[in-house]
């Protein structure tokens, strides 16, 4: 039998001082709930209420068990509610992952409106270039440039797709010149992001020819930034998704280099555990992300 139905119905019946009573407002029979209290009496060991023809009352016991059976069902309830409004209003903490420059650039400029719109959720944002596992390290949502995920129980939403481009400084382009076919990039310095699919070869297409290069690095990182900042500086051609160095392309701080030929383009995919009793935070979260999404180019 469920106990916490039997501690249900010993309250009740103590309440209401009948086990008749109780039983009706339970939902219960008659015969029903006397097996609930005569089974919760049993596992006990102890007799908990005095019943005849005519009357019933609570023993000493008894009396100290409704105590503590009322502030544990109590306790149960509060914990049951608040599942339920985790549910139906968004709230608690929110713990997300993306790339540095992802979060730079496109989570962190729309906190204010996220904020705005649900103050009662509260962001972890883990800023990290290579894959957390979701559920060992108790990530919420995830924001990844990878087409698919190992465990197959997630699940990967698409939310964009984006461009990769090769630019370099206006100083570095001065220097050394900018490169007229992919095969000029051998003779170039190159900056390489150590986490891409193939870190060492590029693939390009233009229009039906194709061509794949090796490559070979004078400086090499696990991290978008901090190649940006190099080719900044003039160390060489980086090769990056337009959000991280779209900025610096207007400025002019960084200048496209073999502009009719392209890269493979790279998905950008919201990965979580699951669309079954998706809490209220994730849902809201991830509804926003994708709305503001899709006003970007």
């Amino acid at each position: 039998m469920d106990r916490w139905t039997e501690y249900e119905l010993f309250v009740t019946i103590t309440e209401l001082g009948s086990l008749s009573k109780a039983a009706e407002a339970l939902g219960l029979s008659n015969a029903a709930a006397s097996r609930h209290l005569a089974a919760l009496e049993d596992r006990l060991g102890a007799r908990l209420i005095e019943r005849s023809t005519r009357r019933l009352f609570v023993t000493e016991v008894g009396k100290d068990f409704y105590i503590n059976s009322k502030a544990a069902l109590q306790t149960m309830q509060g914990a049951t509610d608040a599942v339920s409004a985790t549910k139906s209003h968004p709230m608690g903490v929110l713990r997300i992952t993306a790339s540095l420059s992802l979060c730079l650039q496109h989570i962190l400029p729309l906190l204010p409106k996220f904020n705005q719109q649900y103050p009662d959720v509260r962001l972890d944002i883990v800023a990290e270039n290579r894959y957390y596992d979701i559920i060992d390290d108790n990530i919420d949502v995830a924001l990844r440039t990878r087409e698919s995920e190992p465990d197959t129980s997630l699940v990967v939403r698409r939310l964009t797709d984006t461009r990769r481009m090769l630019a370099a400084s206006p100083d570095y382009l001065s220097r050394y010149g900018s490169p007229k076919h992919p095969k000029a990039l051998a003779d170039h310095q190159l900056l390489l992001y150590t986490y891409a699919t193939a870190p060492y070869e590029m693939f390009f297409q233009r229009d039906e020819e194709s061509i794949t290069i090796s490559t070979k690095a004078s400086l090499e990182s696990n991290d978008g930034q901090l190649l940006r900042a190099a080719a900044l500086q003039g160390l060489g051609i980086l090769a990056q998704p337009t959000y991280v160095i779209y900025d610096d392309i207007v400025a002019g701080r960084l200048i496209p280099v073999l502009t009719d030929w392209s890269l493979p383009r790279l998905a950008i995919n919201l990965v979580y555990t699951s669309r079954l009793h998706l809490p209220a935070k994730t849902r809201a979260f991830i509804d926003f992300i994708v709305k503001e999404f899709q006003h970007l180019d």
